[in-house]
């Protein structure tokens, strides 16, 4: 069995990391395309350092640009490489623009779609990754999930059983593999901060950046946190948190340039607690147990607030400060979820061993 994977963007490599000598072991060939999503050195070239991923073999350069710009562009030039390449399957993860551009491009090419993190729901769609949730999902003919609630999705959805999969977090693979490595960085001490002494904020998201007055009350909860806060910020969003009065040396923030994969997880590992926006940090914080305050309406990881390990408050300063010393003070006892363990990619390549089915009328 030959297989493409489609990644483009942070979260994607540090998902495939676990999953390509999985499949290989398998007997299963497997090469990596590159969309170019995410184009920069911080944003792209450290993961693969950090991960130790092979190179791909494709790069499509499709870079920056509005979300249809930006499907396009890659479902243009993925349909181009699927028509030349015909491989038995093609897997995407996660929710990005380049998965729903490999989804799209797969499935008008007769190609059998598999959805890694499969059946993920917000409920929310001024998400844009909601929408290439459902359409991703809706056009896999192997669905795999992160968790059980996923599986209860796709079948109030009308997804064939046949097509769905529960293998696990394979996120959570990919943390425990490099663990040991991120701890030793103890990255924290490069800007002058100890383990537990501090609050790791992660504000990315265009519906906090992009409006201003979301972004004045967590700039606001951010300089009042009870904990000095170390700020990771991309440079394209310090120009607009400067507007709210977080700039360098702003007394109780430090704004750091963007980190690579090892020193993230490090960060997070040795943090008090975790302000944020990212979906895919909201998932680390749980496994490393780092209690977590998600600035957002909405989430599609609710296991983590199940659990106990994170607080969906919004973007209300007394909301963010009011849970942020509930995290602050809570015991990091919860439970981590089901099959979010070392065996995620082995599952994955035997759910491909068994077969992937084409979808109905193939």
């Amino acid at each position: 069995m030959r297989v493409i994977i489609v990644v483009g963007a942070r979260p994607n490599f540090i998902k495939v990391g676990p999953l390509v000598p999985a499949l290989t072991a398998a007997g299963i060939a497997a090469d990596l395309v590159h969309t170019g999503q995410h184009y920069d050195a911080a944003m792209s070239d450290v993961f693969f350092e950090d991960l130790d991923l092979p190179e791909p073999r494709w790069y499509l350069g499709v870079g920056s640009g509005t979300h249809a710009t930006q499907t396009a562009a890659a479902m243009v030039k993925l349909e181009e490489l699927l028509a030349a390449e015909r491989p038995d399957a093609l897997i995407v993860v996660g929710d990005v623009n380049s998965t729903l551009a490999g989804a799209l491009a797969a499935a008008k090419l007769h190609i059998p779609v598999v959805h890694v993190e499969a059946g993920l729901r917000s409920r929310d769609f001024s998400m844009p990754e909601e929408v290439n949730r459902l359409v991703t999902d809706q056009l896999s003919a192997l669905l795999l999930t992160p968790v059980r609630e996923a599986d209860e999705n796709l079948l109030r959805e009308g997804v064939d059983p046949s097509r769905i999969r529960f293998v696990g977090n394979i996120m959570a693979q990919s943390l425990l593999e490099h663990l040991s490595q991120a701890r030793d960085r103890r990255a924290c001490e490069r800007y002058g901060l100890e383990p537990g002494g501090y609050v790791l904020a992660t504000i990315h998201r265009p519906e906090n950046t992009d409006h201003p007055e979301r972004l004045a009350e967590i700039a606001a909860a951010l300089k009042y946190s009870p904990l000095p806060v170390l700020f990771p910020v991309h440079p394209r969003t310090r120009p607009r948190i400067a507007e709210h009065g977080i700039v360098p040396g702003t007394r109780g923030v430090t704004l750091a340039d963007p980190v690579g994969y090892l020193d993230m997880l490090s960060l997070q590992h040795d943090a008090a607690a975790i302000v944020t926006d990212s979906g895919g940090v909201q998932e680390e914080a749980c496994m490393l147990r780092t209690p977590c305050v998600t600035v957002r309406r909405s989430t599609e990881r609710r296991i983590t607030i199940d659990v106990g390990a994170n607080r969906l408050v919004g973007a209300w300063r007394e909301r963010i400060l009011a849970a942020l010393e509930e995290a602050l003070a809570s015991n990091r006892d919860w439970p981590l979820p089901e099959l979010w363990d070392e065996g995620v990619a082995s599952r994955i390549a035997q759910a491909l061993s068994d077969g992937v089915e084409p979808m109905p009328g193939v």
